[in-house]
């Protein structure tokens, strides 16, 4: 299967308490082209005196774009099988897409995040090597789809973007609490590793149980979301019920779910079929796994309620279970198999887990419109040189850095690998103890990083919790987003042109 998708490993510093917390997500880099139009947007001006789709602030999104936009997404539908709706249904959903990726370029050139060359070009590089081909063969496989490899780069720098506004904006603000990683483990415990403990539930075959989904198996799920206002009557909740209902009916009648999804869904994954992609069970909200509780691969569930809308799922893959055999299975993305299988075998394993930690402190200047990257950058090549001079790293950290570990002297206590995100680990780990680094760029700004000490020690329970809080910020992480969104909405003006419901949406 050829996968277009970048696996990164996404790490948060934990603010209220020493060290950093870590995620391992995969991204799905899907050949959308929002980002390329969209992006001519900010550097040319209206084609059309009169052709304007949709005002985003005082950036004008033009017919034109739209329809270089609508003719992507035709081809993205086409290389996933997946029906398209008709050409107004489908614009109207194109510009939902576009509107949002606006929104989010907008709020990354507020946070001054970007994306350079060589970010793009390693993400190109990681796909490649995912595929077992060459950048020139990943590149004629995407110009054969019917997509230039230009719209595709843009396409796939859009999506990294977003990554890094929502690791800047959402993932640091999300806290698993001690009690809440004793509550899961004690969970795994108490279920031998299975949701509910694999007990059946109503309307499960006599002597059969429902399929489940251990808590770090692999389960993918697709959705379309009906998206409901915060403002919307009882009357308008009604008219979105029944557009949920309309499209669950066309769904049982035999209508292709991706293609449904396609037309009406208001998710930000309308058009790759409603796909929300695969992760360990446990790490999808509860909702959603009392949802599909008891469906097997390809089933879909009844409608459901969440503070968002109105949602219906579809169970696209399931690791192996108990009451699944090896050909009912829809194997998942080796990546997430892999991770799967390493959390389960340290989960059951019963001898130790030798891990190398490093005690490190940092110093971290943020940058956004006021601190530029050389600004940040050169304020902390001088704070180096005052420390190389003799003065003390922790105090300085105390006085200049704006991390919430500054009150320590920038102290992160004892960090494992995985804790970190990429650059700021590979920079830590080239030093030895005594040592300080040169400015290091990450997602949260500028780094100065100095080594204490490290020491070997058997891991295996921090393992388990470190997994454990991956899991539970995977489960708040999507909603965590789609809050920070609607708020990024709200506060914006939107001048949808072509769809009024899409202004209404827009503004909550």
């Amino acid at each position: 299967m050829f996968v277009l998708s970048v696996k990164r490993r996404l790490a948060v510093f934990a603010m209220p308490v020493l060290g950093l917390l870590a995620v391992m997500g995969v991204v799905h880099a899907q050949p959308n082209g929002s980002a390329s139009a969209a992006g001519q947007a900010a550097q040319s001006p209206t084609r059309f005196v009169d052709g304007i789709a949709a005002v985003v602030n005082k950036q004008v999104i033009t017919l034109y774009q739209l329809e270089q936009e609508l003719k992507a997404a035709k081809a993205q539908l086409a290389m996933q099988n997946i029906q398209a709706p008709d050409d107004d249904t489908l614009r109207r959903q194109v510009l939902q897409r576009m509107i949002t990726e606006e929104l989010i370029r907008q709020e990354a050139r507020r946070l001054n995040v970007g994306v350079n060359d060589a970010q793009l070009d390693q993400a190109v590089a990681n796909i490649a090597q995912r595929n077992n081909m060459s950048e020139a063969q990943l590149r004629a496989e995407i110009e054969k789809s019917g997509v230039t490899w230009e719209y595709y780069r843009q396409s796939l720098r859009q999506e990294i973007l977003t990554d890094l506004v929502r690791q800047r904006e959402v993932d640091s603000r999300i806290m698993i609490s001690d009690g809440e990683v004793d509550a899961f483990l004690r969970s795994q415990s108490v279920t031998g590793g299975f949701v509910g403990g694999g007990q059946p539930t109503a309307g499960a075959p006599a002597g059969q149980a429902p399929a489940q989904a251990s808590p770090m198996q692999p389960l993918g799920l697709a959705q379309i979301l009906i998206q409901v206002p915060e403002s919307a009557s009882p009357s308008q909740v009604e008219e979105y019920r029944r557009e949920a209902q309309d499209a669950l009916a066309r769904i049982q009648a035999g209508a292709d779910f991706a293609a449904v999804a396609a037309a009406v869904s208001d998710g930000p994954d309308a058009l790759e079929g409603g796909d929300m992609g695969v992760r360990p069970a446990q790490g999808w909200p509860d909702l959603f796994l009392q949802a599909v509780q008891g469906l097997s691969t390809n089933e879909v569930s009844d409608i459901i309620r969440s503070g968002n809308g109105f949602h219906i799922l579809k169970v696209t893959t399931r690791g192996p279970g108990p009451q699944q055999s090896a050909q009912q299975q829809v194997p998942p993305p080796p990546e997430v198999d892999s991770r799967a299988n390493e959390m389960a075998a340290v989960f059951q394993s019963e001898g130790p887990m030798m891990v190398t930690q490093t005690r490190a402190r940092h110093i971290l200047i943020k940058t956004d419109q006021a601190t530029s990257d050389e600004r940040a950058r050169t304020r902390l090549e001088d704070i180096r040189q005052r420390v190389l001079a003799g003065e003390d790293f922790g105090d300085l950290a105390r006085r200049y850095s704006e991390d919430a570990s500054a009150p320590l002297g920038g102290d992160l206590g004892w960090l494992s690998p995985g804790e970190t995100v990429p650059p700021f680990e590979q920079a830590m780990d080239n030093l030895q103890p005594g040592e300080i680094s040169e400015p290091v760029r990450t997602p949260f700004g500028w780094h100065l990083i100095t080594v204490q000490e490290r020491r070997t020690e058997d891991m295996k329970e921090e393992f388990k919790r470190m997994r454990a809080r991956e899991v539970l910020f995977e489960r708040q992480v999507g909603p965590a987003f789609d809050d920070w969104l609607g708020r990024v909405r709200a506060q914006a003006y939107i001048d949808n042109r072509l769809d009024p419901r899409g202004n209404q949406l827009n503004r909550n």
